[in-house]
């Protein structure tokens, strides 16, 4: 058994290693009086690695090369990035001073009693847990973290061999994360190839319509009213951000806005109605409204179709809209002179295949089915994260010890 003590303190993190910002680009540093050498950048700092695809290169003395150069254990975080993104950290594995670092990075270099993996397992939950974010200083359109502001966070101290059992553990927990979104990623590739496996096939059997067709009317613009902020009692106003890549509606945490009733009676949406945004850089992007949305109305840059049920089921209609056929019509379609658009009436007139309504459902009962075994896979991610999240912070407090292996 160890003999140290598991105990944890809370010490500066200035005080548990070096704090050092990079060196300022300026136009001087790009010039040939000095010795260039590649430097990271916040867009080589990912979350737990480095990209070293895209890296630039200045004028480091001899005396800056030693400063701002890498060691291996080092840790590397953007200082200047979005407010979500601020704090992100990730491990120098490089060879020793090959690579040195620009000031748009913050560098923590741990002493001897500090293990770089657990030293960035603390910086990871200070970014999900919003610790980073509520010291950055804010301006229009980024946060700065800032050297001094990080150097002053309390810093769980434990003992080495602690520090070690408990980078152990959440990595095991890590790696049970990992196998469980490659096996999602894994079901949601098998489901794509064989949806459009059967899209393609409806296609080449059946006689396609036109969407105005299969609609009770053509496709209506949304309100082009402002939003105003969340509340319960009005409708909640869908616009093209609200709607996440896979076409569902985003939590109502997650920015909502809502719309007065009065604006809104126009725009209120029904079960099955489809909406394809008409504009920007995710036309195309497409929503099913379900009742379980609770009260929306739809905003300008979408168009609403209401799919006729006696004759398309709505729900195959949006899986249309995630089929490779679909998204190469909007590419060959879409106006890129100014803003990106597809108006109404040409949305009217795109063919959609049209297979009988037992062959529709049939799809749309296989989507269904995987819908649920993704839903399943997520859920368990979603555990594991919140498992792995709870240790952590047991761990770093103190309230959970881990004893060495005999």
């Amino acid at each position: 058994m160890s003999a140290e003590p598991d105990v944890v303190r809370w010490v500066p993190v200035g005080e548990a290693g070096e704090v050092r910002m990079g060196k300022q680009l300026s136009p001087a540093s790009s010039q040939a009086d000095g010795m260039h050498a590649p430097y990271l950048r916040v867009a080589n700092v990912l979350d737990g690695r480095i990209d070293y695809s895209d890296v630039k290169t200045m004028s480091f003395s001899p005396v800056e090369r030693q400063r701002y150069g890498l060691e291996p254990g080092d840790i590397l975080l953007n200082e200047g990035q979005s407010l979500e993104l601020v704090g992100r950290s990730a491990i120098y594995e490089g060879r020793p001073s090959e690579y040195c670092f620009q000031n748009t990075l913050i560098r923590f270099r741990g002493g001897a009693d500090v293990i770089p993996a657990y030293a960035r397992e603390v910086f990871k939950i200070w970014l999900e847990d919003g610790t980073f974010a509520a010291i950055a200083k804010k301006t229009t359109s980024i946060a700065h973290l800032g050297g001094d502001r990080f150097a002053k966070l309390p810093f769980p101290m434990a003992p080495v061999g602690q520090q070690q059992r408990i980078v152990e553990l959440l990595d095991a927990v890590q790696q049970r994360i990992d196998v469980e979104q490659a096996a999602l990623l894994k079901l949601e590739n098998i489901w794509e190839g064989a949806l459009n496996v059967e899209l393609d096939r409806h296609l080449r059997d059946s006689e396609p319509s036109r969407l105005i067709d299969v609609s009770f009317a053509g496709g209506e613009y949304g309100s082009n009213s402002s939003a105003s902020p969340h509340r319960m009692a009005l409708p909640r106003y869908v616009r093209i951000t609200d709607i996440d890549s896979k076409g569902f509606l985003s939590p109502g945490d997650s920015g909502a806005a809502s719309i007065p009733l009065e604006v809104a009676r126009r725009y209120i949406l029904a079960e099955g109605d489809l909406l394809i945004a008409r504009t920007g850089f995710t036309t195309g992007k497409s929503y099913l409204y379900r009742s379980a949305d609770g009260l929306c109305a739809f905003a300008g840059y979408l168009v609403r179709f209401r799919i006729d049920p006696s004759v398309m089921d709505p729900e195959y209609a949006f899986l249309w809209t995630h089929g490779n056929a679909f998204r190469g019509w909007v590419s060959q379609n879409v106006r890129e002179v100014g803003q990106r658009n597809i108006s109404a009436r040409e949305y009217n007139e795109h063919e959609i295949a049209h297979p009988p309504l037992e062959e529709q459902w049939k799809l749309v009962s296989a989507a269904r089915a995987a819908r649920e075994a993704c839903a399943l896979r997520t859920a368990e991610i979603d555990r594991l994260r919140t498992l792995r999240r709870a240790l952590a912070d047991d761990l770093f407090d103190g309230r959970l010890h881990l004893q060495e292996a005999p």
